[in-house]
């Protein structure tokens, strides 16, 4: 069974839905791709799929190590190349609230929001520059 059904509204313009929930998300095409930018591009959706994957991977970590990173924020930037139009590179800072973490568990987060699956699904030419600032 599928997990999303999209349909095409028209103009440019999808509707995802996610079955288990009935969630839904619109995306519109870009205004330098012919669109009108009222919502997500699907490059959008990429780009925040990388950073919500690895943030969601490090709470589950985070969990399981009684390490606390709750108000992590993660701020991305999509850069686009052409011929063909493609994202080239995912700027991702992510941003730990004031803590003290050790050296140990800065490396089990990194390590984990490194390796999550949308990061590791992606093309290997997709460059993912990754900032990390506790």
């Amino acid at each position: 069974m599928a997990t999303i059904e999209t349909t095409y509204l028209g103009e440019l313009r999808t509707e995802a839905t996610h079955v288990y929930s009935g969630n839904k998300t619109i995306t519109d095409a870009p205004l330098d791709n012919k669109g009108k930018a009222e919502s997500f591009s699907p490059t959008d959706l990429l780009t925040a799929s990388l950073g919500s994957c690895m943030i969601t991977i490090m709470g589950i970590i985070a969990r399981d190590h009684g390490i606390n990173i709750d108000g992590t924020t993660c701020s991305l930037t999509k850069v686009m190349a052409s011929d063909p139009r493609r994202v080239s590179e995912i700027q991702v800072i992510i941003n730990f609230p004031t803590g003290n973490y050790s050296d140990k568990e800065k490396v089990i987060l990194e390590r984990s929001a490194l390796t999550c699956p949308v990061a590791k699904s992606l093309h290997p030419d997709l460059v993912q520059n990754v900032t990390f600032n506790y």
